[in-house]
């Protein structure tokens, strides 16, 4: 299983280019073969070392085969209600040992809906493997093998973000499901962005051959240490056209931190700011030669931001010392940096450079109040939850919005069939103001003729009326 993904994300992504990231004093550590003697070199050291912490992902789910015959109740008269039969889909990836106790790393597509997940490892035994951590925003998944007791080959994680363009890498999985495969290539691209693959679009760009089924893979250094996630290609063809996309590892490393300590979601630092891409025309308002950084549209009060001095039209240039292109580059800087520090940025406003120092803490999460509605009702089968700042970060939505937010939708239930989806914000239900979880489960029980109900999507307003 793997995600392919269109010709003008990339052509985008492709014109992002290579600034910022070339290193003069790490390029000396590197050097190209100086005899033929260097030519026959191989690869294999390091395929052995690393080959059995690469691991074969199986998901497997129940869907029923429903026939829309049976809506029909003059059918269901004369040829019975008959029964739903049952069908297993099955889906297949990689994934990585991470920690020797049995915690392996997927993509949440991979095993996404599964009611079973199973693991085979190199030397063709197979595990049963428990969901420990699903991380959506990075595409990014924990498992953990059951009933095992014993210690497991596991990959150390190389810093991605002292990776170079050019720099030599193994990609490392199950492509079409024909056995555990190796191929070899180059870092074509660092911090590709805009690539609409996940909320996190920060990625490693290669050019090692990999395919459906390498969803979840190893892509390795040449220390033999996991440099990043495999988790799409692009491809008109299916198969791979050497350009295929890996989640760096110091994001992979963030994700199963959190499961190691227990939690059931990653906790990441909340700016309290939105921000911006600097288009030419801003870039020449500002008087910038090139349109890089992230422009600080707003900033939410009392916030990390607002507290650190950051305000409005700020252009933020740099974290750390680490250059910021865009948006999606500081996103992608800032949340992979630890909780309780801070974080120095490089802002400047208007011709003045500045320095802010930004304390790196988690969302302000009380009073979420998530549920499911089970009510037999167009909402039955959504997962909802009052918007909290933590809510509004996950989910994109402006930090002033209020109400009550879709965070998950069930697979064949009535909120899917009606067309509602994560991210709506119900505004009303026969026009009653839902303002919180419960203001939606009290009208989900009421059984009216007419359901008429307000919602916001991507920043619009839709009025919807179905039938009771």
């Amino acid at each position: 299983m793997f995600r392919s993904i269109s010709t003008a994300a990339v052509v985008t992504a492709l014109c992002i280019g290579f600034s910022a990231h070339f290193n003069p004093a790490a390029a000396q550590d590197r050097r190209v073969p100086s005899s033929p003697a260097e030519l026959r070199l191989s690869y294999a050291p390091i395929v052995q070392r690393v080959q059995p912490a690469v691991v074969n992902v199986y998901a497997a789910k129940v869907v029923q085969n429903r026939n829309p015959l049976l809506d029909d109740p003059i059918f269901r008269r004369f040829f019975g209600g008959g029964q739903q039969q049952e069908q297993v889909q099955r889906s297949l990836g990689s994934g990585v040992i991470v920690d020797s106790s049995g915690l392996v790393v997927t993509n949440v597509h991979v095993i996404e809906g599964a009611d079973q997940v199973k693991v085979s490892l190199s030397d063709k035994r197979e595990f049963e493997a428990e969901i420990v951590l699903k991380d959506s925003r990075s595409d990014l998944a924990v498992l953990r093998l059951k009933d095992s007791h014993e210690k497991f080959p596991a990959l150390e994680f190389t810093n991605s973000d002292e990776l170079m363009v050019g720099d030599v890498v193994l990609a490392i999985g199950n492509p079409f499901g024909v056995g555990q495969t190796v191929t070899h290539g180059i870092i074509s691209a660092l911090a590709r962005t805009q690539v609409g693959i996940t909320d996190y679009q920060f990625f490693i760009q290669t050019d090692a051959p990999i395919n459906p089924g390498n969803s979840g893979g190893a892509l390795v250094d040449m220390n033999g240490r996991l440099a990043g996630i495999n988790t799409a290609i692009y491809s008109r063809s299916g198969g791979s056209q050497g350009i295929g996309f890996a989640i760096p590892a110091n994001m992979v490393r963030v994700v199963v931190a959190s499961a190691k300590s227990g939690g059931k979601a990653v906790k990441r630092p909340w700016l309290g700011a939105k921000l911006q891409a600097v288009t030419p025309e801003i870039a020449e308002s500002l008087g910038l030669k090139t349109p890089s950084g992230a422009l600080v549209a707003s900033v939410v009060p009392n916030g990390p931001a607002a507290k650190a001095g950051l305000k409005s039209s700020d252009l933020i240039t740099a974290i750390d010392g680490q250059p910021v292109d865009d948006p999606n580059a500081f996103d992608y800087r800032f949340a992979t940096r630890p909780l309780g520090g801070t974080a120095e940025i490089d802002v400047q406003r208007g011709s003045k450079p500045l320095k802010l120092s930004i304390a790196l803490e988690t969302a302000p999460d009380t009073g979420r109040n998530e549920l499911v509605i089970t009510t037999r009702s167009p909402f039955q089968g959504a997962r909802i939850s009052t918007i909290t700042p933590a809510v509004a970060d996950e989910l994109h939505l402006d930090a002033d919005t209020e109400g009550v937010v879709v965070t998950d939708i069930g697979d064949g239930t009535a909120a899917q069939n009606v067309g509602f989806q994560k991210g709506d914000i119900i505004l009303s239900v026969n026009n009653q103001k839902i303002a919180k979880t419960s203001d939606l489960e009290k009208a989900a029980k009421e059984q009216p003729r007419l359901w008429r109900i307000a919602v916001v999507r991507g920043g619009q307003q839709i009025n919807v009326t179905l039938g009771g």
